[in-house]
């Protein structure tokens, strides 16, 4: 009941997430990515302790499909799961387990990887890859933005999505991009409402943790005339 989409931004660095699905919280149970050691997610009956225990095997220096691998091989029922996760040089892999009663699937591309569950038909994670690899010269997280939209016109799931997320890591220790929309009609549309508020300001956050002496004091609002 979710699809996704992970990246690696190949001029940047950046590893990012753009997830949707039919029921809530996506954002909390499904995508994680640290910064300069790549993404995992964790869809069907997600397994949340999967995330941090897969960052922390790419951080050890496992690749993509080892990664991946040794999930499974812990997971006490990899059957229900279907796991995803790409490595700091662009290497991706994923499983689906044969237990998921519904069509899923899973397309991996250059630097990117899309996983499905419960979903309309298994082109949908490829039709996300394809809309990514195709968007040459699009800012990174628009690219993101669009493969939900791509995955959505391609069929998306077999239920009206409700929550939707995108997760974004650069160089810092956070996340440089952490929105999540619950319980909408249109999740996709009201989440790139929230990144089209969020990046005039984005610059602005960091300097408050780096360097907060460099904040400049904001104006405050102009009195409205009675």
């Amino acid at each position: 009941m979710t699809f996704s989409l992970i990246a690696r931004d190949e001029k940047t660095g950046m590893f990012g997430i753009g997830i949707a699905t039919s029921s809530i919280a996506v954002g909390n149970r499904c995508p994680w990515a640290r910064a300069r050691v790549g993404a995992v997610t964790s869809q069907h009956r997600s397994d949340i302790r999967l995330g941090p225990k897969g960052l922390d095997f790419l951080s050890a220096g496992l690749s993509a499909e080892e990664t991946v691998r040794r999930l499974i091989d812990e997971s006490e029922f990899p059957d229900q799961r279907q796991v995803a996760a790409i490595d700091r040089n662009g290497g991706t892999a994923f499983y689906t387990g044969p237990k998921i009663p519904s069509i899923n699937s899973g397309y991996q591309g250059v630097n990117c990887v899309s996983t499905g569950n419960v979903i309309a038909n298994p082109d949908v994670p490829k039709a996300m890859v394809e809309f990514f690899e195709g968007a040459a010269g699009v800012p990174f997280v628009e690219k993101l933005l669009g493969a939900i939209d791509a995955g959505l016109a391609a069929g998306g799931e077999t239920q009206p999505i409700m929550s939707a997320a995108l997760l974004v890591v650069d160089e810092q220790d956070w996340p440089l991009v952490d929105l999540r929309v619950d319980l909408e009609p249109e999740p996709q549309a009201k989440l790139r409402q929230l990144w089209e508020a969020y990046e005039p300001q984005l610059e602005h956050f960091i300097v408050q943790v780096l360097r907060p002496n460099d904040v400049k004091p904001r104006k405050a609002p102009e009195p409205v005339q009675a």
